[in-house]
C-alpha cells in the first residue's frame, strides 16, 4: 500500500464517511474543517433505494440513522390563513429513512472520531503539489505534508477552487436561494410540516426531533446575489426584506429567525466538472458533483461516492491515478442522473408568476387522485438505485 496519509476538507457528511472507509482499508485519514465544530440543525436529508441503505448497512450505522429518523408523514399545502389546501405523501420527500442533517453529521462523526484526526477551526489556504505528496497550508495550522488530498467542502469548495480554479467555471446556479433555523413548533406539527407559496417564493415549517423543536425554510427566486456567504446580518436582512409582509407565518417566522441558533442561508446549485481529480487532489460529494438540495439526492450521493473512492484506492493499493481514473467510471453515471433530480426543481418550488402558483396549488390538491401520482417517487428511486455497488469488504484492514 502506497499513498496512506489523506487529507480530507469538510467535516459534514461526504469527509467523515470517506474517513470511515479509509480507516477500513488502512488509510490514515485527517479531517480539516473551517467550523469550529460540527454543524448542528441544518435541513432534513433521505436515503432511498438499495445502494443508499446498502452502504449505510456495510457502516453498521443503518441502526443509529433510525432511532434519530424524523419520522415525517405528510407535508400540506396551506393558504394565507394557515388552511390546508393540498396534502403531499411522505414517500415523496423523505425517502425511506428521514434524518436531520446535524444528526448525520453526529452519527458519522461518532463513527470516527477514535481513528481519525479531526481539525476544527481551520481551512486549507493552498496546496503545492511534487512528485512524492502535497505541502498543505492552512490559515492558522502550520504546514502539514499528505500523499492525498480530498475535497469534501461542499458547494462552495475551497479545495476546488485552489486545484480546480474559481468557483464560476463549475457551479450553475439554478436562480433560487434558501434559508433554514432552528425555531420552535409553536403551531403544534405532530411529524409533518405545512408550506406557503407566492410567486417567486415559499416558506414553510417543519416538526423536528420528535415535535419538540421545528425548522424554519425559506426559499425565493432571485439572481446570484452579492452577499458574503459569512455576513448573516445581511443575509438576514436580505430575508426579511424579500419576506416581510409575505402573509401566512412569515412575518413570525422571521421575528425568530434573529434568535435562532443555526442560521443558514445560501444560493442553491448544482456542480458540473469534467473530471473530479486533478494529480493528488480529488473531488467527492456536493465538491465535485453538488446535484443540489432541491434534488433530495445529495447525502446519498456523497455517501455512495465516499464508499466507491475509498474502495478503488484500496484495490489499487494507493495507486492515486487508477484509483480516482476508477472512481469516476464508477460514479459519473450515477451523479448525472442525480442531478437530473434537481433540474427543473427549482422552477416548480417557487414560480415565477401569481398564475403558476396558483395553477400548482390547484394541481397538488387533486394530484393524489390523477394516474401517475406516484412518478415523482418512483423517478427519485430509479435515480437513487442506478448503481451497481462495488463490494470491497475483501479489502478491508480494520
Amino acid at each position: 500500500m502506497t499513498n496512506l496519509k489523506v487529507l480530507i476538507s469538510g467535516a459534514s457528511v461526504a469527509g467523515p464517511a470517506l474517513a470511515y472507509w479509509l480507516h477500513r482499508h488502512g488509510f490514515q485519514a485527517t479531517v480539516v474543517e473551517r467550523a469550529p465544530a460540527l454543524r448542528d440543525g441544518g435541513y432534513a436529508v433521505d436515503f432511498r433505494g438499495e445502494a443508499h441503505l446498502t452502504v449505510l448497512r456495510r457502516m453498521g450505522i443503518l441502526a443509529d440513522l433510525e432511532r434519530v429518523r424524523t419520522g415525517m408523514g405528510s407535508m400540506s399545502y396551506v393558504n394565507s390563513a394557515g388552511k390546508p389546501q393540498a396534502k403531499l405523501p411522505a414517500d415523496m420527500f423523505a425517502g425511506d429513512i428521514e434524518i436531520l442533517r446535524g444528526d448525520l453529521a453526529r452519527i458519522l462523526y461518532d463513527a470516527t472520531r477514535q481513528h481519525t484526526e479531526y481539525v476544527f477551526g481551520d481551512s486549507i489556504t493552498s496546496l503545492t503539489e511534487d512528485a512524492h505528496g502535497v505541502t498543505v497550508s492552512f490559515e492558522h495550522g502550520a504546514p502539514r505534508r499528505f500523499d492525498l488530498v480530498i475535497g469534501a467542502d461542499g458547494l462552495h469548495s475551497t479545495t476546488r477552487r485552489l486545484a480546480f480554479g474559481p468557483e464560476e467555471r463549475f457551479v450553475k446556479h439554478l436562480g433560487v436561494h434558501c434559508a433554514i433555523f432552528t425555531t420552535a413548533n409553536h403551531l403544534g406539527l405532530d411529524h409533518t410540516g405545512h408550506a406557503y407559496r407566492t410567486a417567486g417564493r415559499l416558506v414553510a415549517l417543519h416538526s423536528a426531533r420528535h415535535n419538540a423543536e421545528a425548522r424554519a425554510v425559506f426559499y425565493f427566486a432571485a439572481p446570484p446575489l452579492d452577499a458574503d456567504r459569512r455576513d448573516v446580518a445581511r443575509q438576514q436582512a436580505i430575508l426579511t426584506e424579500t419576506f416581510a409582509g409575505n402573509g401566512w407565518e412569515s412575518d413570525r417566522l422571521l421575528q425568530d429567525m434573529r434568535y435562532a441558533p443555526d442560521f443558514y442561508f445560501d444560493s442553491v446549485g448544482q456542480v458540473h466538472m469534467d473530471t473530479w481529480s486533478r494529480g493528488r487532489v480529488a473531488l467527492i460529494g456536493d465538491a465535485a458533483y453538488c446535484p443540489s438540495s432541491l434534488s433530495g439526492m445529495g447525502s446519498g450521493l456523497a455517501l455512495v461516492g465516499a464508499y466507491v473512492l475509498a474502495g478503488e484506492l484500496a484495490a489499487a493499493h494507493g495507486d492515486h491515478r487508477i484509483a480516482f481514473e476508477r472512481y469516476e467510471e464508477e460514479m459519473r453515471e450515477y451523479a448525472v442522473g442525480c442531478q437530473k433530480m434537481g433540474d427543473g426543481v427549482a422552477k416548480l418550488m417557487v414560480p415565477g408568476s401569481r398564475a403558476l402558483a396558483t395553477l400548482l396549488n390547484r394541481y397538488y390538491k387533486v394530484m393524489l387522485y390523477l394516474p401517475g401520482k406516484n412518478m415523482a417517487s418512483k423517478i427519485a428511486r430509479k435515480a437513487a438505485e442506478n448503481i451497481t455497488l462495488p463490494d470491497y469488504r475483501e479489502l478491508d484492514r480494520r
